[in-house]
């Protein structure tokens, strides 16, 4: 049987460089660098250490989780049909206020849903021992099979560029506590194998949040596709909640052991309340603050870029833009001056003809989600507001990927002279997080699992 180095108790030791910003953890360990194992480790460790404080949810003996994931789903179900009862009745939306809102949730959430899957790649390395087979089931289920409308990170980047709210640039350290925890995860997997297992049997349990966003994204147009086939694999009958806890049993080791590695499940399943969860993020949304902010960055571009003829308040555009800080008062005296009638159908306000439509003025200033944030900041109150349906985007689930790629077409050639030993080690790499949504990828993921089974 594989040996794997994770009986012994988490240590937190003393060394430079554990205080790293989560982004920049989170961006080292995409790009592989030399050190990544290292910074992985002193990740988890500095974090781990901080879940003593959180509140143990798992029951204390490892033989009730299956009821345990059971009755969570059930209450879930409840609670879910008690949200679905309220709407019935004429209740408003509990999440979202708005399509702005929604996209804010989608952006903020990015750098984890980027990575969906990321705390369980380490397994690949265990691909012949039994009993990591439905840790690696649930894996390659994250990456669709192969298949490319069924891959959740390639489904959610699809997700993001289609409303524009892929440049996660201006996004706060705090969202990328979570991704770089996954990350992290899954290059420990040999070390912090407990850890593993109780972060997996977290995150793979149905939560109510995402039942009810995938209603309410669809409400607002916006496709839920990804977050509806989290409801479907997700669930504590057959599906990634019942598997987790299959795996904790498999791998769960017998005797003195016992005790001490359930210890550290526990432990790793408590990283999940780290950070910024999505009804935290979802909480957080300030529409007068996202406004605020997008014009402050825009501002700093258009400064110079206005002519000095027209005035607003006795000062002239450039005016208002040269100084920080002005964003508030000069949406006050657009307001003042007619442009900006709020509570109203937008497309009433001068200010909004100037920046939506092809022929506009200021045509292409205004990203799709840039002027989401302002079409919802001009119409709130507007008494049809809540009843005017978006037409939904073509379903991301329906576009088709190219066959082939040049890294592909590499990727085959240098298979055909190789065993089907030599193709896994040479498949696994492309498995990984940054790499499993490409092309390439998703071809490796098929190989992988037809060989899999051939070998098995």
């Amino acid at each position: 049987m594989t040996s794997i180095e994770c009986l012994s108790e988490t240590r937190v030791a003393p060394r430079e460089g554990l205080t790293r910003p989560n982004r920049e953890v989170y961006e080292r360990l995409l790009k592989e660098e030399p050190e990544a194992d290292a910074i992985a480790s002193a990740f988890l460790k500095r974090h781990l250490a901080s879940t003593h404080n959180i509140a143990n949810e798992l029951p204390e003996d490892p033989e009730q989780l299956f009821a345990w994931s059971q009755n969570r789903c059930a209450a879930v179900a409840e609670q879910y049909a008690s949200y679905l009862a309220s709407r019935q009745a004429g209740a408003g939306r509990q999440y979202f206020q708005s399509t702005s809102h929604a996209l804010y949730f989608l952006k903020h959430v990015g750098p984890t849903k980027l990575v969906d899957g990321a705390w369980l790649a380490g397994g690949l390395q265990h691909w012949q021992d039994v009993r990591f087979d439905h840790l690696l089931e649930i894996y390659l289920e994250e990456l669709g099979d192969g298949v490319p409308s069924q891959n959740h990170v390639r489904i959610y980047r699809q997700l993001l560029a289609g409303h524009t709210c892929d440049d996660l640039s201006d996004l706060g350290d705090e969202y990328f506590l979570q991704g770089a925890l996954q990350l992290a995860l899954g290059r420990c997997t040999d070390s912090m194998l407990p850890e593993v297992i109780g972060y997996n049997l977290g995150y793979e349990q149905l939560p109510l949040h995402l039942l009810i966003s995938a209603y309410e994204l669809r409400e607002l147009g916006i496709d839920p596709h990804y977050f509806r086939l989290h409801v479907t694999i997700d669930n504590a009958s057959t599906g990634h909640a019942h598997r987790a806890v299959r795996a904790l049993h498999d791998l769960l080791p017998p005797g003195q052991q016992r005790a001490a590695f359930y210890r550290r499940v526990t432990q790793g399943y408590r990283l999940n309340d780290l950070g910024s969860g999505s009804t935290a993020v979802i909480q957080g949304f300030d529409l007068q603050h996202e406004v605020l902010t997008m014009l402050e960055r825009k501002a700093v571009f258009g400064r110079h870029m206005h002519s000095d003829y027209c005035r607003i308040e006795n000062r002239t555009i450039n005016q208002w833009l040269a100084t920080p800080g002005q964003m508030d008062a000069f949406l006050d005296a657009l307001i003042h001056k007619g442009w900006i009638k709020r509570g109203e159908d937008p497309a009433e306000s001068r200010f909004w003809q100037l920046i939506d439509g092809s022929h506009a003025v200021m045509f292409g200033v205004f990203s799709p989600y840039e002027k989401q944030l302002m079409h919802d900041w001009i119409a709130v109150g507007w008494q049809d507001l809540g009843k005017r349906a978006r037409v939904p985007l073509k379903s991301v689930g329906d576009r088709v990927e190219e066959a082939s790629d040049s890294e592909t077409e590499a990727l085959q050639k240098s298979l055909q002279a190789q065993s089907p030993a030599e193709q896994m080690k040479t498949l696994i790499p492309w498995l990984a997080p940054q790499h499993h949504w490409r092309p390439a990828g998703l071809f490796a993921t098929r190989r992988f699992i037809e060989l899999r089974k051939l070998i098995r």
